[in-house]
């Protein structure tokens, strides 16, 4: 048997624990749909996952290298029932390692972080897509320059992995100004800035790297990412895939514009 290539995706992880909490107004449901649905377009269950999370940045590149990595709880003021959340996937050294080989072959800075656990980027997103937790899962770190072409570029090293069935997820949210969530006025900008990432990421090749490096010169960039760590993510999945994306998820959170990505 042959195992089927798999994509890449950037996907919103949502705000904290949101998706295992009482939401009357339904602020999340749309989100969590898409989510607990997203396996449903995979070729096949992928043999592992790679998740970049804007959580965790580093020196270089780090994978977390151990075989039952740990949850880190780094989400704060939410009810005590979040703080006992379980996420029991196992880790996947020699992915890790095999990763980490990849970006150093390519000139990056890489290693592996016996220690490091999976943060809320990665285990809240992928608790409510593969519930069973069955999968394999490694989380790569942001390089701390959070500069879009080198992650973009680190994305293109790690691409023959989709070939061995692992499933490479950047985990962020396209939208990321928390004093603006909730503001009548940031959603007719933050709808100009998904409109022009959109266009973005549905060019090809270095058009597309090229435009995505200029995020912050877009309308409303700076209004819809006063830091970047969320949206750099997306340079990995990008840089990971030579083929245009197609935006797969797009709703109105809290008033701002939220957009997911698909590469294949």
């Amino acid at each position: 048997m042959t195992t089927a290539r798999q994509p890449s995706y950037y996907i919103p992880h949502g705000g904290g624990p949101c998706f295992f909490m009482p939401d009357p107004a339904g602020t999340w449901t749309g989100m969590a749909n898409f989510l607990s649905h997203l396996r449903e377009d995979l070729p096949e269950q992928p043999k592992a996952i790679l998740v970049i999370s804007g959580h965790w940045e580093t020196q270089g590149f780090r994978f977390t290298g151990s075989s039952r990595p740990p949850l880190l709880f780094d989400y704060y003021g939410f009810p005590p029932h979040t703080y006992q959340l379980r996420y029991d996937a196992p880790g996947a050294p020699e992915l890790a390692e095999r990763a980490a080989e990849l970006l150093r072959s390519a000139g990056f800075e890489a290693s592996l972080d016996p220690d490091r656990g999976y943060d809320h980027g990665v285990f809240i997103p992928l608790k409510v897509a593969f519930p069973e937790a069955e999968i394999p899962v490694v989380q790569m770190s942001l390089d701390r320059s959070l500069d879009p072409a080198l992650h973009a570029a680190a994305g293109a090293a790690l691409a023959s992995l989709r070939d061995e069935g692992v499933l490479i997820l950047g985990s962020g949210m396209s939208f990321h100004n928390m004093r603006a969530y909730g503001d009548p006025r940031a959603t007719a900008p933050s709808l100009a800035f998904d409109q022009w990432l959109t266009a973005a990421v549905q060019q090809e090749g270095p058009e597309r790297t090229a435009a995505l490096s200029h995020w912050a010169d877009a309308p409303a960039g700076r209004l819809s990412h006063p830091r970047e760590e969320h949206l750099i993510p997306l340079m990995v999945a990008v840089g990971a895939s030579e083929n245009a994306g197609r935006r797969v998820f797009g709703e109105l959170v809290l008033g701002t514009a939220v957009s997911g990505f698909r590469f294949d």
